[in-house]
């Protein structure tokens, strides 16, 4: 049965939820020196400036091509259609996977501001300061790893662990002492595509000719752009790294943020005196709606007792995954409201005006949308959810690769019809 009231907390709400949260200090306060890859005010002002049409997202796109040198946007450019690319993403650090594009630890601050110019452009205030502060959560990684206190993902602490101490662009530290992964110091800004070592290594696999050494920190993020910006044929920006990968596909008026890897590791961590959990709205009001439910309710949904890994992560697109758990038709008004809310924290990446019309199909779709848990239901357990439905797969995945599992979290964000824009499984 559709229950579902006219009225629901809207973006505002939202915002104010994730505010106190302390995502916002995170992103300008990640830890250690933030003088050349943390967001600035410039950024900020610059997307206010383009509007959040696509003729603004394009704009904003050409702004930060326009920064780079010839060799630089020869690197950060891909061909439209480069499939191969559009799919070269994982949630594995440095050294363990081949990216390509340009890396933010070989730029200075006004060409990766231009970058984070064109993200604050296309995405919602909400969900850009969601990936900040997940972004700044590597830097804390590293500064832990670095430090021996201890290990990263992987439970490998190799040595090599975050940056050094040095001032470089990245939050925490500098460039290595023997240069950025490739082992030879690393090419010069351009030199080739990837800026890495060599190979090919596809998503949510090793490329096998990693550098032997797992890296950590804001630094060791990447970005690309592929297709040139246009206001009528689709085009793909593209940032990511450990845990944190946006991929946001441009088609006319339409925006897809699918598929987007939003993990972090640690999932709790302080900046500047405040505690920043980048998921831990999400994780709160996944927690709050199966808790919620009655007793036969309860039963459906909760299908295990244990955290499962994801199902839809790197290196599987164009894939489906059977529904199960709870339907929205089967939920109270109130449930249904709660979870169309934990589903806008996702609908709601892209900015106001892109997001409206996915925000539309996604209460639409909620009667016949599923919810799923693995684990106990224990605020601060560490346990699996999964929302399916005809538009839409989420998965939020605890993992045990040393430490507090529910301090390590991957998850996905897919369109199952519509990732890329549709311009790679279609």
């Amino acid at each position: 049965m559709w229950l579902f009231p006219p009225q629901l907390p809207g973006a505002a709400a939202r915002m104010s939820r994730i505010a106190a949260a302390g995502l916002v200090a995170a992103s300008l306060a990640a830890c250690g020196n933030d003088e050349a890859s943390s967001p600035s005010s410039s950024s900020s002002s610059s997307a206010a400036s383009y509007g959040s049409d696509t003729k603004g997202i394009v704009a904003a796109a050409n702004a930060f091509l326009g920064t780079l040198s010839s060799a630089e946007k020869d690197s950060v450019l891909f061909d439209r259609g480069d499939k191969e690319q559009q799919q070269r993403w994982s949630n594995f650090p440095e050294g363990l996977f081949t990216r390509q594009g340009l890396m933010v630890g070989n730029l200075d601050q006004s060409k990766v501001d231009a970058f984070l110019t064109l993200m604050r452009t296309t995405m919602s205030t909400e969900g850009y300061n969601r990936v900040m502060a997940e972004w700044a959560a590597d830097d804390a990684l590293a500064a832990t790893d670095s430090s021996g206190q201890g290990t990263a993902s992987g439970g490998a602490n190799n040595g090599s662990g975050g940056p050094p101490s040095g001032g470089f662009p990245g939050g925490s530290g500098g460039r290595p002492s023997g240069g950025f992964p490739g082992g030879s110091g690393g090419p010069p800004n351009g030199a080739d595509r990837s800026g890495a070592n060599p190979g090919t290594g596809q998503s949510g696999a090793a490329p096998g000719a990693g550098t032997g050494g797992m890296q950590y920190g804001k630094q060791y993020y990447w970005m690309a752009i592929i297709g040139e910006p246009s206001d009528t044929e689709a085009w793909q920006w593209q940032f990511g790294g450990h845990h944190v990968t946006v991929n946001a596909t441009v088609k006319g008026d339409d925006v897809s943020m699918t598929p987007s890897f939003i993990g972090a590791q640690p999932g709790t961590y302080t900046a500047d005196g405040t505690e920043v959990r980048p998921l831990g709205d999400i994780i709160d009001e996944a927690t709050a709606l199966v808790n919620s439910l009655d007793a036969g309710d309860k039963k459906k949904a909760v299908l295990g007792d244990r955290y499962i890994d994801l199902v839809l992560g790197p290196g599987e697109d164009c894939k489906t995954i059977p529904s199960e758990g709870l339907a929205g038709a089967d939920m109270s008004a109130d449930q249904q409201a709660a979870f169309l809310e934990l589903i806008d924290e996702y609908g709601s990446l892209a900015n106001d005006q892109k997001a409206a019309d996915r925000l539309a199909q996604l209460k639409t779709d909620l009667p016949k949308t599923y919810f799923a848990w693995y684990g106990p239901t224990t605020a601060g357990s560490s346990s699996y959810f999964r929302v399916t439905g005809p538009h839409l797969v989420i998965e939020y995945s605890p993992q045990s690769m040393g430490g507090d599992a529910a301090d390590h979290i991957h998850g996905i964000y897919r369109d199952p019809t519509n990732d890329y824009g549709g311009t790679v499984c279609s």
